[in-house]
């Protein structure tokens, strides 16, 4: 089967790669390959009642599919260089902002039309972090919600299904470059084109690994991110959410100089398990529509570690202690903030007395058996960092979930085009290394196809 461009995952990246192009240039015949499921048919059994844990689905609905693992988070796009990921440092900072309201008006276009857009611009509520020792990240953030950005997702899949001829269940066995094209192989057959992007996202990143050493694509090292999904009375963080919803916050401890952050903020959310290839960690979903929304706020906390010589392997690193956490609760833990201060695991008939109901049902537990000392007192400086701004956050009956991990795939090296050592072969969004956010993975995929549009 022969394409002009051949498209390797059909996450944000992959999707707004495909949708340019045939915008672009609607003659280009262009495949996209993706290991998941359409988007209607992405569905995960774990139910919290039947089914508590991974049955192990021949491919994780929640991970992979139409969407990508974004397709059921709560659909914030941040527009900002300052997180998210390093595309600017590639395309450049005004080139990024552009591409990444360029994507908000699509998705506009495509549904999200009525959400509302916030902004830490001109807010008081950085000057009231810099006087207690935190940081508040500048940036516009879009929230789409759980519902309205599986509405938009959709409608991009409908119109694209016209244009574009979809593959779906079907992983990538081989990629390799044949004559100046590239050919891919997966158990149906082959298919060929002159130009591919990879756009695989975080679960394809071991996929991702083989592919750069099979082909010797240069690669570099990354982090792994560490901690707790945080839970609470909404009514604690609103002067914050109401007015910035997701706001991003940075504090170097004290006792190690480690940063810890703040991220994924969901107001009035639900908390939620989340799948990697069999490993069980946690997030959390908000919702657009009122009537779907809880009397609880969550939002993760997160402590980077870079690793340096002779350990490379971070996301090993992150995967076993997620490991841990499952094999001692389960899957995820849950723990009241006074009983981790006081050292002793949290019952259910603790938690059922305390003044947070849980929006997710894990196995009550003690994190200090899972998570490292370092990391544990960072989050801990943390939550009383943050409850000199938001009082109340240090309450004995706050809500720890463990663990959260946010994996990052190794750096793929990447020139000014996001084109690897080979003619041709692009590398985007989260599988790159370079982008760990919906808006700077849509906007790495609208810069590809912009560039192949001009070269073709």
């Amino acid at each position: 089967m022969q394409y002009d461009v051949i498209i390797i995952g059909a996450g944000p990246g992959g999707i707004f790669s495909a949708y340019e192009l045939t915008k672009k240039r609607p003659e280009l015949k262009i495949a996209v390959f993706e290991a998941g499921h359409e988007l209607d048919r992405r569905h995960c059994p774990i139910d919290g009642k039947k089914i508590k844990s991974c049955i192990q689905c021949p491919t994780c609905s929640i991970m992979n599919g139409f969407g990508g693992a974004g397709a059921f988070s709560d659909g914030k796009y941040n527009i900002t260089n300052d997180f998210g990921g390093t595309l600017y440092e590639y395309i450049g900072k005004e080139k990024a902002i552009q591409l990444m309201h360029y994507v908000d008006e699509i998705n506009m276009e495509y549904g999200g039309a009525g959400t509302k857009m916030y902004s830490t611009a001109g807010s008081e509520f950085k000057k009231i972090c810099m006087q207690n020792k935190l940081q508040l990240l500048d940036a516009s953030v879009r929230h789409l919600g759980t519902d309205v950005n599986y509405v938009v997702l959709g409608n991009l899949y409908r119109y694209l299904k016209e244009k574009v001829t979809f593959y779906f269940d079907t992983p990538i066995q081989k990629l390799e470059q044949q004559d100046g094209s590239y050919r891919v192989y997966f158990a149906q057959g082959t298919a060929k084109a002159e130009q591919c992007i990879i756009s695989v996202g975080r679960s394809g990143s071991k996929w991702m690994e083989n592919v750069c050493r099979e082909m010797n694509i240069p690669t570099s090292s990354n982090r792994v991110d560490l901690g707790v999904r945080v839970e609470l009375p909404a009514v604690i963080f609103s002067h914050l959410t109401d007015k910035l919803y997701e706001s991003k916050i940075v504090y170097r401890t004290e006792k190690f100089e480690d940063r810890v952050r703040t991220f994924c903020m969901n107001p009035y959310g639900i908390v939620v398990n989340e799948n990697t290839d069999g490993i069980v960690t946690v997030n959390g979903h908000s919702f657009d529509d009122p009537s779907l929304r809880t009397e609880n706020t969550n939002f993760a906390l997160l402590v980077s570690k870079h690793f340096s010589e002779p350990f490379k392997d971070s996301n090993g690193y992150g995967e076993s202690i997620a490991r841990l956490s499952n094999m001692l609760g389960g899957g995820v833990i849950v723990q009241r903030f006074g009983d981790l201060e006081r050292g002793r695991r949290s019952t259910r008939v603790r938690i059922e007395e305390g003044m947070v109901r849980p929006t997710l049902a894990a196995t009550p537990g003690d994190l200090s058996l899972v998570l490292p000392k370092r990391i544990l007192d960072g989050i801990i400086e943390m939550i009383y960092a943050l409850d000199k701004i938001a009082p109340g956050t240090a309450n004995d009956d706050t809500l720890l979930y463990g663990v959260e991990v946010k994996f990052y795939n190794m750096e793929v090296e990447l020139d000014e085009n996001l084109e690897t050592n080979y003619k041709g072969l692009y590398v985007i969004g989260d599988g790159s290394g370079v982008t760990h956010s919906l808006s700077h993975a849509s906007a790495s995929g609208v810069y590809v196809a912009e560039r192949i549009a001009q070269e073709r």
